[in-house]
């Protein structure tokens, strides 16, 4: 389960203790304080303006009601409302989450950021009243508040009796200042009726994208998915095109170097990373369709690369043809190595993606895992050419470290950082695959396949000394809201092309000599085998560099 929120959390044990069971979420904080961060517009000072609204972050919370099932694994769900809101400001509803994850949320609470004149809708008004949603056994009452109308709720709200709540007890916001939302997580069902709780985001999650995430949860008696839009309430929408409360060049230099990752390549890798000039320097060449069958140099900056439009198929990079040359290429240069840093707005500017892309000039063979037995390949899984990334988003409110993304090959996920291993103060470890380059939160076997069947590609990281730290080695090559004395994109990052030539397998072939030393008791028939395997297996199309990926301008997967 991962959390969207920001801010350091304050503890208080003044809440109702209507039920002993389950246990308490206790706070989390991270290892070192902050540091006090470069001046700069607004970030990291407490409050955001969205236009003609000024929202605070709560972290202080008054524990209402909780419940001792939810959904999957958890213990249990604790219901909250917001404590000492500011004066002037008001709640725009309620947080809830697992009681057996560390107490890490937040609510949203809202004031007019200008006088309104006396001709025009307030941004924020009461509700006109609730409509009970559902009442679960032990005592919780859910109600979703009735807005005005051309006014949307935020949230649904918990009580501990059947009493309609107070209408004074949170705000709903006007229509035009909001964006739609859609269900994230489900942490509370009932089998009993058709209950169900979810945590809630912006529909639209990109680098552009205005939508900002309020903090509450929706709950509902009919049947929802994941990522399914919920009509009753909204998120809020960020109507200041400043994005005043992203950091600064120089706080983001600030940020880096207070929450970059060490970065730990496993002891037994072969094939290291290496800077992008690097490579160019060392034998990378230029092909083009129907051109010339020798592929041209390039040079150190790329300046020569195609630059923009899209992935065409008319270029593509690949390593020299002199065996030697071919061979130190396919090695990398782990002392040049450098993070490459992309700064982007996150829901809605009210928090900050710190993407750092790494390359390394070559991926080795696979390794897969067919039950106990181990068994590496000896060209599957190879290409030229392999970028790779993780992100670590912080909050714009305090500059607080939230969560990171962990990239891995087509996927990944999102943890929270109360789940990340940190190193030394408030920088993560990042664990990079060997020969594959994928990243995880902590060393061990990540099988990519089949876990049912214990049939796929192994993912092995460990420490070694192998390491890049990304706090002192990396550059930061894009931040597009930094309008004035912004970045300066380095030539390579134009180049739309693919950075390895187009690879095919005969992946039957080499899974049948592997099938052949096993023992006949473990022997499926190949058919049965390759249907198991990642697709990615049987061919590779030589990749794309950062700019190509969904994931520049859209949101990491949720």
């Amino acid at each position: 389960m991962f959390w969207f929120g920001c801010d350091c959390f304050y503890w208080s044990r003044g809440f109702s203790e209507l039920d002993s069971e389950p246990s308490e979420p206790k706070p989390f904080s991270l290892p070192s304080p902050l540091p006090r961060w470069p001046q700069g517009k607004g970030f990291a000072t407490g409050r955001i303006n969205l236009g003609e609204i000024e929202v605070v972050k709560i972290t202080k919370f008054h524990k209402l009601w909780s419940s001792d099932s939810s959904h999957k694994k958890s213990k249990g769900v604790a219901f909250y409302r917001a404590e000492e809101v500011p004066e002037g400001f008001h709640s725009l509803g309620h947080y809830c989450q697992p009681t057996d994850k560390p107490l890490r949320g937040y609510i949203l609470a809202a004031r007019s950021s200008k006088p309104t004149k006396t001709d025009d809708p307030p941004p924020l008004k009461k509700p006109v009243g609730y409509t009970l949603v559902s009442s679960v056994g032990g005592g919780g009452y859910f109600w979703l508040p009735n807005p005005p109308a051309g006014y949307k709720a935020m949230g649904v709200i918990v009580t501990d009796k059947p009493k309609e709540p107070e209408t004074e007890d949170v705000r709903c916001v006007r229509e035009d200042l909001t964006e739609s939302c859609q269900t994230s997580e489900m942490i509370l069902s009932k089998k009993s009726n058709p209950f169900s709780v979810w945590t809630v985001q912006p529909c639209e999650r990109g680098m552009r994208s205005q939508g900002v995430s309020v903090g509450t949860f929706f709950s509902c008696t009919y049947e929802l998915s994941s990522h399914e839009t919920v009509r009753d309430i909204a998120c809020l929408k960020n109507l200041d095109p400043t994005l005043h409360a992203m950091p600064n060049l120089n706080q983001v230099h600030a940020v880096i170097k207070h929450y970059g990752p060490t970065v730990y390549f496993h002891p037994e890798e072969t094939y290291m990373p290496s800077s992008v000039q690097w490579f160019f320097k060392n034998g990378a060449l230029l092909y083009r369709s129907g051109g010339k069958s020798q592929g041209q140099p390039i040079n150190s900056t790329g300046s020569n690369l195609p630059a923009g439009g899209s992935n065409d198929l008319e270029y593509w990079v690949d390593l020299p043809e002199e065996e030697e040359a071919k061979s130190n290429l396919k090695k990398g240069n782990l002392e040049s190595a450098e993070l490459y840093v992309h700064v982007k707005p996150a829901l809605g500017g009210t928090f900050t993606d710190i993407v750092m892309w790494i390359f390394c000039p070559f991926n080795g063979p696979a390794t897969l895992k067919i039950g106990l037995f181990t068994l590496p390949m000896t060209r599957i899984g190879e290409h030229v050419g392999d970028w790779e990334h993780f992100t670590f988003r912080v909050c714009n409110f305090s500059g607080e470290l939230w969560q990171m993304f962990f990239s891995q090959h087509s996927g990944g996920g999102w943890v929270d950082a109360s789940e990340i291993e940190f190193v030394k103060g408030n920088k993560p470890a990042v664990y990079s695959s060997k020969h594959g380059h994928a990243s995880f939160p902590h060393p061990g076997m990540y099988l990519q396949g089949s876990s049912k069947f214990g049939i796929g590609v192994r993912n092995d990281v460990a420490k070694s000394e192998y390491v890049v730290e990304s706090s002192e080695r990396y550059v930061v090559v894009a931040a597009e809201y930094l309008r004035e004395g912004g970045v300066d994109e380095p030539c390579w990052l134009q180049y739309m092309r693919e950075w390895g030539p187009v690879i095919e397998y005969d992946s039957g072939s080499e899974i049948s000599k592997i099938m052949d030393l096993l023992p006949l008791v473990v022997r499926f028939s190949v058919e049965n085998i390759v249907d198991l395997f990642p697709v990615a297996l049987y061919g590779e199309e030589g990749p794309t560099g950062p700019k190509e990926k969904d994931n520049w301008e859209g949101d990491e997967l949720c």
